[in-house]
């Protein structure tokens, strides 16, 4: 008789039998007999809908362990099963069986079966090169939240089509399924849009340090190729169009569109009060929803007073305050946010924005709101109370160019005490939320932002990165009652070998040493004072040309970020 273990009351034991799954899975149950992958492995499937996760399997295989194993479209020949069967569960969930002779997936889903075979590679990897003995095991597994998102900022800095590859590849080993992608606002425009070419030949112009840099932008090929590559994951790609604020690298292509300059923010919002504005919007828009089939579009929303007292006082934005009987400068903020919300209504997509936007009234059934703001929890329950679905990103601990160690120099913090360690990304969302908010259906998930103005080389990028993108990954897929701290870090620390093989300079929160903080940016070239200041989500950070600013390090960072009202 097989003597069965059940790993999920013996947590330690997971690392102890190879079983180095990163989420942890929702049941694991051991059994006797070992499974060995070997040239004579063939990978079938039920239905030919599968042939590109079997492939996937192929190549992830090879690459990982060096030798082939063949795909095989007849079942029968099948040695690791892909099946596609008929039964009730949440999207993604999936069966994963290894038993002597066979390994079998099984999922409701394609998806699904991708998510087991994931599994099945971090198995896989966890295993010496070239001897592949997989122990016999059957998971049942099925994620938290639907939403399991990261961010990347590329307006500040611009990392290009490979670096987005790399994380679309790690995204996918963690099971995380959504990518906002950040790429308009003051510092750059990064897409690539026909109708209006000066938004990336003038506005693509410059980033957060040197702002003359050659334009850098994706193409729309380029664009496709990478949302693609992240379909082929199961990843979904969320373009991200800053409005009507942090609109300073659009009005440098356009300025007729401009809403105006105060101190600090140039030129920073769009004209509310320009008919033609809403029409350029409203193109920009259009091409952006041809190249991105997610069915949704980030509009911002964000941070528009830092910049709306521009339009107090000139005559075309007095003269629509008094004919739509407006009492408010923010009433014409909302009157421009619905709108453009209108036009992505129309586009039959879903508008996203950030919390300052629950303030305007947009169809409940077709409006996600980011709850970014941790110290104005208002805001969240606003957004319940209007019925908007939410997905959690609060800046502690979700955004990831805050600091991860009180070592650490260049980076942001809320307070002294405060900032995003891989423990409290690992632990969110925390208990002491009240129940009826994080418990509420309409919370979609949870979703890590990188902010980019700290972060200029692909090489601080990755250690900002990781292993806090591991961490998210359990937050967003285990359930809080199965997840436990010590058997992910133990699950963890295998990782770091896979990390090194990758290149990736990651942090090592047990050895802080190992990995030096990577502070390797500083400005090239800084234009005169008040103009493109940096906008915060959570901040303000000042660098002079020859840095020497009061309590700035050599590099010309702040040695501290204390908490401030902007965001980005």
């Amino acid at each position: 008789m097989k003597l069965v273990f059940l790993l999920i009351v013996f947590p330690f034991f997971l690392s102890a039998q190879n079983v180095n799954i990163i989420p942890l899975p929702k049941s694991v149950v051991k059994a006797e007999g070992q499974f060995k992958i070997s040239n004579s492995t063939v990978i079938g499937m039920n239905d030919n809908s599968l042939l590109p996760q079997a492939n996937y399997l192929q190549t992830e295989f090879q690459k990982y362990n060096g030798s082939s194993i063949a795909v095989d479209p007849d079942e029968t020949k099948a040695t690791i099963d892909l099946q596609l069967v008929k039964r009730d569960e949440l999207p993604g969930s999936y069966r994963l069986k290894i038993e002597s002779t066979k390994i079998t997936i099984t999922s409701a889903s394609s998806e699904g079966v991708f998510y087991g075979l994931v599994s099945l590679l971090q198995m896989i990897r966890a295993q010496p090169q070239g001897l592949v003995n997989l122990p016999a095991v059957e998971i049942n597994d099925a994620p938290r939240y639907q939403w399991r998102g990261f961010m990347l900022d590329e307006s500040r800095h611009f990392f290009g089509k490979e670096k987005v590859k790399q994380l679309l590849d790690w995204m996918a080993f963690y099971k995380l399924n959504k990518f906002h992608w950040h790429l308009t606002d003051v510092n750059g425009w990064r897409i690539e849009i026909k109708k209006y070419p000066l938004l990336t030949s003038v506005g693509g112009i410059g980033n957060k340090t040197d702002t003359l840099a050659p334009a850098k932008y994706y193409t729309q090929a380029d664009i496709r190729e990478i949302v693609a590559y992240a379909a082929e994951r199961f990843i979904t790609v969320i373009p991200e169009i800053d409005m009507p604020g942090h609109a300073t690298a659009a009005n440098k292509a356009y300025p007729e569109y401009t809403g105006g300059s105060v101190a600090k923010y140039p030129n920073f919002t769009f004209d509310p009060a320009n008919e033609k504005t809403y029409q350029f919007l409203a193109d920009i828009l259009k091409e952006t929803n041809s190249l991105f089939p997610a069915g949704m579009i980030h509009l911002g929303g964000d941070e528009v007073a830092l910049g709306m007292q521009a339009w107090a006082g000139r005559p075309a934005i007095t003269e629509m305050l008094t004919r739509n009987n407006f009492t408010s400068l923010a009433d014409l903020e909302h009157y421009f946010f619905r709108r453009m919300a209108d036009s992505v209504v129309k586009m039959n997509s879903k508008i996203l924005c950030w919390d300052e936007a629950a303030e305007t009234d947009l169809p409940a059934d077709k409006t996600i709101v980011f709850w970014w703001r941790q110290n104005v929890p208002s805001q969240l329950r606003l957004a319940l109370q209007k019925k908007y679905q939410v997905v959690l990103c609060p800046r502690l601990p979700l955004y990831f160019d805050f600091v991860q160690d009180k070592s650490h120099i260049a980076g942001r913090r809320w307070s002294s005490t405060q900032f995003s360690t891989v423990s409290g990304v690992y632990n969110f969302p925390y208990k002491e939320f009240p129940a009826d908010e994080i418990q509420s259906p309409l919370i979609l998930g949870v979703q890590a932002n990188l902010w980019t103005e700290l972060v200029e080389s692909p090489k601080r990028l990755d250690f900002m990165v990781f292993p806090r993108l591991a961490a998210l990954s359990e937050a967003a897929w285990t359930d809080s009652a199965r997840k436990d701290e010590t058997s992910f870090n133990e699950r963890l620390k295998v990782n770091f070998s896979w990390y090194d093989k990758a290149g990736i300079y990651y942090f090592n929160p047990f050895d802080i040493t190992m990995h030096p903080e990577p502070v390797d940016f500083a400005p090239k070239i800084v234009v005169k004072p008040g103009k493109y200041k940096k906008h915060g989500h959570g901040h303000k950070s000042k660098v002079s040309k020859h840095h020497s600013k009061k309590g700035e390090a050599k590099t010309g960072i702040k040695k501290h970020y204390t908490k401030g009202k902007k965001r980005k």
